[in-house]
C-alpha cells in the first residue's frame, strides 16, 4: 500500500464512503460526534496540501518573473515544501500502521 500522486487529487472524494456513524439515530449516542471519518479527513488534509503546492508554484514562477516579491515566493515555497514534507510523514504513518495490522494474528 502506498500513497501516490492520484491519491492526493481532488477526486478523493469518490474513494470516500459515508461513516456508519453518519446515519445512526440521536439515540445511539452519536450526538454532538463530528459526522467525518477518516477517509474524509484524509482527502481534506490532502486536498489542502496539494492547493498549498500549487500555490507555492504558482508564487515561486512569479517570483523568478519578477511578479511577486521575494519574500513572498520564499515563504510560499517554504509553506509548499512542509506542506509536501506532513503529507509524506502522513504516508509513512500509514503504510506503517498497515503493515502493523497486516502482521497481526488473527
Amino acid at each position: 500500500m502506498s500513497l501516490n500522486i492520484a491519491m492526493l487529487s481532488p477526486e478523493l472524494k469518490s474513494v470516500t464512503r459515508t461513516s456508519p456513524l453518519a446515519t445512526a439515530t440521536p439515540t445511539g449516542g452519536t450526538a454532538g460526534v463530528p459526522h467525518n471519518d477518516f477517509a474524509q479527513t484524509l482527502a481534506s488534509m490532502a486536498t489542502d496540501a496539494l492547493s498549498t503546492l500549487k500555490n507555492g508554484e504558482t508564487t515561486a514562477i512569479a517570483g523568478m518573473q519578477g511578479k511577486a516579491p521575494l519574500q513572498q515566493a520564499v515563504q510560499a515555497v517554504m509553506q509548499a515544501d512542509q506542506a509536501l514534507r506532513t503529507v509524506v510523514a502522513v504516508r509513512d504513518k500509514v503504510v506503517g500502521a498497515y503493515q502493523e495490522i497486516s502482521r497481526m494474528q488473527i
